[in-house]
């Protein structure tokens, strides 16, 4: 079997192919035969030494996959040989809040999904929607999930809700369809008028070109009657806008700060405290929000996003497409 590992962190040239024996699961554990990866902002941050965790030189990169179990230890019981499964980002977090001795990540500080062939532990799987290629389901694993927790984990949107979703990354795409789903009107922002007219035809009943309309919170309340959106899903990171723009008792969750980096600026208090928001920070998600989430994708016949698909092989030039910040939609390495 052949697998990438990540021996510097100097972007994409710092991935190499090393071949290995096919790994043999212990007890509890289940040998996934990898079918496709996705690419996400947290892989293109480890690349290139910039993620804010940890992560161990040589480690098998990328957090997202999706494949079919090969092979299952002793005592399994969870899925059985020939099943399509893709596994949880933190292998560990199986319920309830997150705490920091749950945290270990794959594609970081645990060998991630970038091989044809992978060991995990049964508890870390989900099975992946019925309708689904591979190629699809690998998108879900961690901006699908994000996306879920961020609206879904908390105080989910009612329909008739206003739902505010920044930019076209794949986080946001998935807020957009997810938002749809549950009934809510949903307001995009994005900086192209082509970028605008593809988020219109996800489903986006409203769009702001925040390069033109730099005080687009304003624009945001003028679209809700001066109320604000009950929800935003923050990706951009500079919370200072989102807070003028969320409503009174509306939720506002933080997805990162490191997109906006040295643009973002400190966070007023008296900013925070007026908004009265219901302020939530999210990483990703837990394997049971996972599972809740394939089965409203799989029963709403959801489909990801996807821009572009490469060749195993062509890893290194996926990495590049996706750095290039081109993609509207998944960047996904499909083994098929």
């Amino acid at each position: 079997m052949k697998s990438y590992h990540l021996d510097t962190f100097t972007g994409p040239s710092g991935l190499v192919i090393r071949e290995h024996e096919i790994p043999t699961p212990g007890p509890k554990q289940v040998l996934i035969r990898v079918r496709a990866n996705a690419i996400s902002y947290r892989e293109g941050m480890i690349l290139t030494g910039t993620y804010p965790l940890p992560v161990k030189q040589g480690i098998v990169p990328l957090c997202e996959g999706a494949g079919e179990v090969a092979a299952v230890g002793e005592e399994v019981c969870r899925v059985r040989p020939g099943e399509r499964v893709a596994a949880n980002v933190f292998p560990r977090w199986i319920d309830g809040p997150l705490r920091w001795e749950l945290t270990d990540q794959l594609g970081s500080s645990v060998d991630g999904l970038l091989t044809e062939y992978a060991v995990l532990d049964e508890d870390a799987l989900v099975h992946i929607p019925k309708h689904l290629s591979y190629t699809e389901a690998a998108a879900l694993p961690l901006a699908a999930l994000t996306a879920w927790n961020a609206l879904m984990g908390a105080h989910a949107p009612r329909p008739g809700e206003t739902v505010l979703v920044l930019g076209s990354g794949s986080v946001s795409l998935f807020a957009l369809q997810f938002a749809k789903l549950a009934g809510a009107r949903v307001i995009a922002t994005t900086s192209s008028q082509e970028r605008a007219e593809r988020l219109r035809e996800l489903g986006a009943d409203a769009t702001i070109d925040y390069s033109r309309i730099p005080e687009w919170p304003d624009t945001v309340r003028a679209l809700t009657d001066g109320r604000g959106a009950d929800h935003v899903v923050e990706v951009a990171g500079d919370l200072r806008r989102s807070l003028r723009a969320v409503a009174l008792e509306g939720q506002l969750s933080y997805i990162g700060f490191w997109l906006a980096g040295a643009d973002a600026r400190p966070v007023d208090c008296a900013t925070l405290f007026f908004s009265g928001c219901r302020l939530r920070c999210v990483a990703i998600g837990s394997r049971s929000q996972f599972a809740a989430m394939n089965l409203a994708v799989e029963e709403h016949l959801l489909r990801p996003v996807l821009d572009r698909v490469f060749a195993f092989e062509e890893a290194r030039e996926a990495c590049d497409y996706f750095l290039s910040g081109r993609r509207f939609g998944r960047v996904v390495v499909s083994h098929e």
